[in-house]
């Protein structure tokens, strides 16, 4: 539909997500108010944070080192340990929900988004405290 309406008959595909506009409008400028290169920085060191969480939980990357990025980590799930258990307790439990692998990583990796307003501090010291209670719990 969009290829058509682009093209010489104009067809009319759909109406336009107004909200959604005015979702992007207040989420720039969110952005815009706490600073471009701000932002990156937070990324950034919540992304150090992380890693260096992960490290201690004996926990590895999939990428090589160099290669990740920021506001995607995929991890590597440890050996022995429940893909979907872990992810539906930290769900239920803590509130807190990230991906499963997908394709040849299904089941062997995680994806855990750092973006925006939930870069946090607190929320990733969150994660990673949960992660290493339900890892060192029996029942996964």
């Amino acid at each position: 539909m969009f290829r058509q309406y682009w093209g010489s008959e104009r067809f009319y595909h759909h109406t336009a997500p107004i909200n959604m506009l005015y979702g992007l409008h207040e989420a720039l400028a969110t952005v815009l108010e706490e600073g471009l290169e701000a932002r990156h920085q937070r990324h950034r060191l919540m992304h150090e944070h992380f890693r260096d969480g992960l490290r201690e939980l004996d926990i590895e990357y999939v990428s090589q080192d160099g290669h990740h990025l920021p506001m995607l980590n995929a991890i590597k799930i440890p050996d022995g340990v429940d893909d979907l258990a872990v992810r539906r307790r930290l769900l239920n439990e803590f509130g807190i929900e990230i991906g499963g692998g997908l394709g040849a990583f299904k089941g062997n990796a995680w994806r855990v988004g750092l973006m925006g307003h939930s870069a946090t501090h607190r929320n990733v010291t969150l994660l990673l405290a949960a992660l290493q209670g339900i890892l060192a719990s029996p029942k996964q």
